[in-house]
C-alpha cells in the first residue's frame, strides 16, 4: 500500500512528537513511525529545564498538569567528598519519558495525528520526494523526512554516519527508585569512570540514571558489583542508593553512546534530537535540546510549505545552521566538562575553584542551557 504525506519523522520519542505536533499545528500533513507501542520507559536522565515550558503550552501540552517535581537547585559532589550548592537559573521539572512521550503522543493522536508502530527499512531520496519502506510492506511517499530515532540505529548504518563506525567507551544505567530525595533538588555526583543524576519525578519517584565507562564497568560482574565497589566510593551517592527500593525489576541499560554533535543533514533527511547530536548528561539538558531542535525544524519546513523558502538546498543550509548555532557551542562544553571530571587532578581542582567562587557553577549551567523560547515564528 501506498501513504503519502507532507512530512515523515521516523522516530516519536520527545523531539519526533514535538515536531509532529508543531508541524500539525500549522497545517501540514504529517505521519510518524514509532517502533515500541506508549507508553514505555527510555535511558534519560528526565530532567526538563523551564526553557522549553512556555512552547510547549503554546503547543497544547502544559507538561505542568503532569505534577512534575519542580527542581530548583543543583547539588554537584566528587568521590573525595567534596560537594557544591547552587540555584538552577532558570530551575526545571522532573518527568519521567514514560508519561511525558505518552502525554505528547496522546495529543498527537487527539488531534487526528496518524502513528504507524512498525520499523523502517530505507529511506530513499528521489529529487523532490522520499520514498520509506517499513516492515508492513507499505511504502510511505513524502516531501521530507526528519530523523528522531534516538541515539543509534540500523538507519545511521545504512545512511553511513561516521560516528556508528567507531565505538564508544560510554554505556548508560537508569532505573527508578521508591524512597525519600528532595523533589527541588537534582543531584550530580561523580565516581571514577562516570556520573550519576539523582532527581524526582511525577508520583514522587526517584530517577537514578548514570554515565559509566564501559572499560571500567567490564571489570565487574554485574550491574550490583559495579555499583557496590565503584559508586559507592562517592558516600553521598551511597546513601541515595542503599537508602532507595528499586521499582523496575532490572536497570534499563544502553551501550555504545556517541556524544558530541553528529550531522544535522543527512542524504538530505533533517535529523532532530539525540539524532543530531547528544550532549552529556552531566549538562542535564539532553530533553531542552530535543525540543528545542525540533521547533527549529519545524519553523523552517513552515517557511518552505508557505513558500518563504523556496529549494531543498536552502532549508538545509539553513536548519544546518540554525542547529550549530544554538547547540554546537553546548555540545563542546559538555564534552570538556566530562573530560576534566574523567581526570581526579584537574576535578580537584576545579571543585576547590567553584567553591572560593560560587559564580563558576551557575556561569557553567548558563553556557550549557538555552534562554526561554519564544513561541513566535523562527
Amino acid at each position: 500500500m501506498s501513504i503519502h504525506t507532507d512530512i515523515l519523522i521516523v522516530g516519536g520519542g520527545l523531539a519526533g512528537l514535538t515536531a509532529a505536533l508543531h508541524l500539525q499545528r500549522e497545517g501540514l500533513q504529517v505521519i510518524v513511525i514509532e517502533k515500541y507501542q506508549y507508553p514505555h520507559h527510555k535511558v534519560c536522565g528526565e530532567y526538563l529545564s523551564n526553557e522549553v515550558l512556555p512552547y510547549l503550552q503554546w503547543l497544547g501540552a502544559d507538561v505542568l498538569t503532569l505534577n512534575p517535581a519542580l527542581i530548583s537547585r543543583l547539588q554537584f559532589t566528587t568521590v573525595t567528598g567534596n560537594s557544591i550548592n547552587t540555584t538552577l537559573p532558570l530551575g526545571g521539572m522532573g518527568i519521567s519519558r514514560f508519561r511525558l512521550d505518552h502525554f505528547l503522543y496522546e495529543h498527537f493522536i487527539a488531534k487526528g495525528g496518524t502513528v504507524i508502530f512498525d520499523s523502517v527499512l530505507s529511506i530513499t531520496n528521489e529529487g523532490e520526494n522520499f520514498r520509506t519502506e517499513i516492515s508492513l510492506k507499505d511504502t510511505i511517499y513524502s516531501k521530507h523526512v526528519i530523523g528522531a530515532y534516538g541515539k543509534r540505529s540500523g538507519i545511521d548504518l545504512k545512511l553511513k554516519r561516521p560516528f556508528i563506525q567507531t565505538k564508544s567507551p560510554f554505556l548508560a544505567v537508569k532505573a527508578h527508585y521508591a524512597g525519600e530525595f528532595d523533589r527541588k533538588l537534582v543531584a550530580l555526583h561523580n565516581f571514577t569512570g562516570g556520573y550519576c543524576g539523582v532527581s524526582t519525578v511525577e508520583d514522587h519517584k526517584i530517577n537514578i540514571c548514570y554515565l559509566a565507562n564501559y572499560q571500567t564497568f567490564s571489570k565487574y560482574k554485574n550491574i550490583t558489583a559495579y555499583q557496590e565497589n565503584v559508586l559507592y566510593k562517592n558516600r553521598r551517592l551511597k546513601a541515595v542508593l542503599e537508602n532507595s527500593t528499586p521499582l523496575f525489576e532490572e536497570p534499563m541499560v544502553i551501550s555504545q553512546i556517541a556524544f558530541g554533535p553528529k550531522e544535522a543533514v543527512v542524504n538530505h533527511i533533517l535529523m532532530i534530537g539525540d539524532t543530531a547530536g547528544l550532549i552529556h548528561p552531566l549538562c542535564g539538558n539532553g530533553m531542552a535540546m530535543a525540543i528545542h531542535g525540533a521547533k527549529i525544524c519545524a519553523e523552517l519546513l513552515k517557511q518552505w510549505s508557505d513558500g518563504k523558502i523556496t529549494s531543498r538546498t536552502e532549508l538545509e543550509k539553513k536548519y544546518t545552521t540554525a542547529w550549530d548555532t544554538n547547540f554546537a557551542y553546548r555540545l563542546k562544553t559538555g564534552t570538556i566538562l566530562s573530560n576534566l571530571l574523567k581526570k581526579e587532578k584537574l576535578s580537584a581542582l576545579a571543585m576547590k575553584a567553584m567553591t572560593v567562587i560560587p559564580g563558576i557553577l551557575p556561569a557553567i549551567i548558563r553556557k550549557t542551557h538555552g534562554k526561554t523560547l519564544s513561541v513566535n515564528p523562527y
